[in-house]
């Protein structure tokens, strides 16, 4: 067996049998067709939606990439077992970062005969997919949309690997607070920029929550437009006018460049620049585009796990492949599809009520980014064990620095901006 052959058989054990996981049907004289059993030959497909187009088309590309590699995968190591080695079809949906583009690309995967969504990378275009996946009794699984809301709806086909809005505020105030105490100096105020709209203002909240709880004060809270944000000087300069101790930054990759180039600038004098749920301070490309307004920054953020030598693997396939770093979003899609797949191993049929039904029971262990435990999901559908973790940026790389069982180096802090 080739060491290829090897690895693709290694995804196949813990990507399908996944811990606990075993067919429960799906047996060779299953038939086609809407919810029965697959039978050998057969392709299963799954709608994959994200922004192909648009400001983030980058991210969402990337993750249409991931989706595709999973698929690949999993069939080359033979395909869904439980349904006699029936393979997956990755049916793509660009929502141009529009929640009624999502909508209607949901719609149209659904009735093209997708028995499951995933995606999509905005929480207000996954709000959207999400009540389409309910009215259609199609599960999808998110792989990256933080928004409690989105689970709230007492929505029973909806499913998400990553932490929501309330995990990560919380566990990022836990940490920002853990980092300033370990490094012998408190954090006590901070100023928070976040965009607007379900994403910034939800992990705000759930931050400033948290945050006053261990006494740290918000000092100024600065909302922006994402769409007409094509410089940042000024909701800088408003965060560093309370003299924090710590500037706090919530946003997508371009603005949160945007930012980090004000704050290199502006030379606040803080404590450290952090940011939760932040979608460009622990991207791997992000060290290269800020060039030295991007070193010392800190980042809660969930994140694939550095540690594991599954990720490593699929990782550098993926670079290979695709000629780009695998980003954190990316290998959440990834799962997502092991995800789906394992359900359709565990249910052995492609019914999505079943598949529903075999989702929401999965335990899977080995899970590509560094949570406390395997995925797991509660009766809303959101994986209980999903966490964050710390990174900062060090000699030109995003590195795991906290807690300690994840890091990959020390933690410097304080850290001012763009300090080397």
């Amino acid at each position: 067996m080739s060491s290829r052959r090897k690895t693709l058989a290694v995804l196949a054990v813990a990507g399908l049998a996944l811990a606990g996981c075993s067919s429960s049907g799906g047996t060779s004289n299953s038939t086609s067709g809407s919810g029965s059993g697959g039978a050998s030959g057969e392709t299963i497909t799954v709608g994959s939606i994200h922004p192909l187009t648009g400001a983030l088309a980058g991210a969402g590309q990337l993750m249409q990439d991931a989706t595709e590699m999973a698929a690949a995968d999993i069939n080359a190591a033979g395909g869904i077992k439980g349904l006699s080695g029936a393979q997956l079809k990755i049916a793509s949906g660009d929502s141009q970062g529009k929640a009624e583009t999502g909508q209607s690309e949901a719609q149209r995967l659904t009735q093209s005969g997708a028995v499951a969504l995933v995606g999509t990378y905005q929480s207000d275009v996954t709000k959207n997919v999400a009540s389409v996946a309910e009215r259609s009794q199609v599960p999808l699984v998110i792989d990256v949309a933080v928004d409690d809301s989105i689970l709230a709806q007492g929505y029973k086909y909806s499913f998400r690997i990553q932490p929501n809005a309330t995990g990560m505020g919380t566990s990022g105030a836990d940490d920002l607070a853990g980092i300033g105490e370990q490094g012998g100096s408190p954090i006590k105020t901070v100023s928070y920029i976040h965009i607007q709209g379900a994403f910034g203002d939800s992990v705000f909240t759930a931050f400033k929550k948290e945050a006053e709880a261990k006494g740290i004060t918000i000092a100024k809270e600065v909302a922006y437009d994402s769409g007409s944000l094509n410089d940042a000087a000024t909701q800088v300069a408003q965060a560093a006018a309370p003299k924090p101790d710590a500037i706090v930054v919530t946003g997508y990759y371009p603005d949160s460049l945007l930012i980090a180039k004000s704050i290199a600038a502006l030379k606040p004098d803080v404590k450290a620049v952090y940011g939760i749920a932040n979608g460009g301070f622990d991207d791997d490309s992000f060290p290269g585009a800020a060039g030295a307004a991007g070193n010392g920054l800190l980042s809660a953020n969930y994140h694939y796990d550095a540690t594991s030598a599954r990720v490593k693997d699929i990782r550098t396939r993926f670079e290979a492949k695709y000629g780009k770093p695998m980003e954190t979003a990316a290998m959440l899609s990834y799962q997502a599809v092991e995800v789906v797949a394992a359900g359709l191993d565990k249910s052995g049929s492609k019914d999505p009520k079943k598949l529903r039904d075999a989702i929401s029971a999965l335990e899977l262990s080995d899970p590509l980014l560094a949570f406390d435990g395997p995925i797991k999901f509660d009766e809303t559908g959101q994986n209980t064990n999903a966490t964050v973790i710390v990174m900062q940026i060090q000699g030109g790389k995003v590195e795991q620095v906290y807690p300690q069982k994840f890091k990959t180096v020390d933690l410097k802090f304080p850290a001012k901006p763009g300090a080397s």
